[in-house]
């Protein structure tokens, strides 16, 4: 386990640290249901940390008398009993801080977010909520956060309201198999793929919502896109900046499509000043494409709301129902892969030509392609039970300025570095990019050791 000696400074730190959404503090003499209190709380929202051996206000109001550490590490073993009772296990990481003044110890426990709901040894769920851990007793509520986590899916749930020929004799449905698989008869394909249920053929949600003409008149949720067109770079917009705003609604893919075209068509009408006079606002289409994309497939469908894309004049913001599903995170949600919804997902990429065809990569593009239009990156947040994607029109630095600022820092760049910090993709322009930098006196090559290859640059030598 790892021990860190804290210097005077730290220990003041923590023991004033404000507790908050993501941090707390106890005593050493906490008892083992406030343990996995906490514990529980931090696993079943966005993770963060505590410390077991420093006083809170309320116990202490003087921060420097705070610190409660033990004189031994053995003394923390009931922390560790206490934590291993929670249902489902939870995965955290302890760290031992020592105090310099007295070699005193507190233990440090840090907890990421899962894609579990978690239960106390005496089956409590409960969850952070600001600075508190706060008990969920509702069932309802404990299911809404089992779909919130993405432990189960809202597409899963069996509309008894509904019947299962609103998926199977749709017009989408024909369409669909006709590219598809045109032997397949229609009832064999939705029982199948576990769209409807196979004994009393109670549709799902997912099926009504990929295939039903009109999934808004069946369910009882919000599940279209709602596009608005603000005249203003405005943060907040008042009433007088609203122009139009529309509501696209059909089968997931017939959503996608329309939204994206509904899109298309209100940009290719706004114009802004730059410096070289009045011209036309674009974004990389790839980029609209998939953060839409992935705005529909990931979105929380419980909760009844639609997609909201509002359109500045400066950027677009597509804002989607529900929080980051299980383990992903802001930090991490270009590299982890979950899927809230995988039979939406899977039946998606099954269509003749799939909105979602690179699958798990969709975002990836998004923020490459911006590069490549020498735009700044999308800039993705979790606001309350909403995530939003900001597009923004602002234009990056030159690809010259980008690989300066690189050997600011770095002895040489190669073409291979400087193509992935500027977006370009093509090892002939950036080579292009390099010789008029070279032409203008800002940097020369390195050469291989026979000279007869550039293999990098630097930057001059003034010498």
């Amino acid at each position: 386990m790892r021990t860190r000696n804290l210097t005077p400074d730290e220990v003041l730190f923590f023991s004033t640290k404000q507790e908050s959404h993501f941090f707390d503090r106890k005593s050493k003499n906490v008892d083992g249901k406030k343990i996995q209190k906490i514990a529980v709380a931090f696993a079943n929202s966005d993770g963060g940390d505590f410390i077991i051996g420093i006083k809170d206000e309320k116990e202490e109001p003087e921060a420097r008398n705070r610190w409660d550490g033990a004189t031994d590490l053995e003394y923390f073993n009931f922390v560790f009993q206490n934590l291993m009772e929670i249902n489902p296990s939870i995965s955290f990481v302890p760290e031992f801080l020592i105090n310099p003044n007295d070699d005193s110890i507190a233990l440090r426990i840090t907890i990421e977010k899962t894609d579990k709901v978690h239960y106390t040894a005496d089956n409590t769920v409960y969850q952070r909520i600001s600075a508190q851990s706060l008990p969920i007793k509702d069932p309802q509520k404990i299911r809404d956060l089992a779909f919130a986590k993405g432990e189960s899916s809202y597409e899963d749930v069996f509309l008894n309201t509904a019947r299962a020929e609103d998926i199977f004799e749709s017009t989408e449905m024909r369409r669909f198999l006709r590219d598809y698989s045109p032997q397949s008869d229609p009832i064999d394909f939705t029982v199948n793929q576990n769209l409807v249920e196979h004994n009393q053929y109670s549709p799902r949600v997912a099926g009504l919502l990929l295939f039903n003409d009109n999934p808004v008149f069946i369910l009882p949720r919000k599940c279209g896109i709602k596009i608005t067109r603000y005249d203003t770079n405005d943060e907040i917009p008042e009433r007088e900046h609203l122009k139009d705003q529309f509501t696209i609604e059909g089968c997931l893919y017939e959503q996608i499509i329309n939204a994206a075209s509904k899109i298309t068509e209100i940009m290719s009408n706004i114009n802004i000043w730059t410096p070289q006079g009045l011209a036309k606002v674009s974004y990389p289409p790839e980029t609209i494409w998939e953060i839409l994309v992935n705005a529909v497939i990931h979105r929380d469908y419980s909760i009844s709301d639609d997609i909201q894309v509002l359109i500045f004049n400066n950027r677009i913001e597509i804002i989607s129902p529900g929080k980051l599903p299980g383990y992903v995170t802001v930090e991490n949600i270009l590299d982890a892969r979950f899927s809230r919804n995988p039979k939406i997902v899977r039946t998606l990429n099954r269509y003749k030509n799939p909105p979602n065809k690179d699958m798990g990569e969709g975002l990836n593009t998004a923020f490459q392609k911006m590069k490549e239009w020498r735009l700044k990156d999308p800039i993705i947040m979790v606001a309350g039970n909403y995530v939003k994607v900001i597009i923004s029109h602002t234009q990056l630095a030159s690809a010259e300025d980008t690989i300066l600022e690189f050997l600011k820092s770095h002895t040489v760049i190669r073409n291979r570095d400087a193509r992935f910090i500027t977006g370009i993709r093509s090892e002939n322009v950036m080579k292009r990019v390099f010789y008029k930098m070279r032409d203008n006196g800002l940097i020369e090559p390195v050469m291989s050791k026979n000279g007869k290859a550039i293999i990098a640059w630097k930057l001059r030598n003034e010498n």
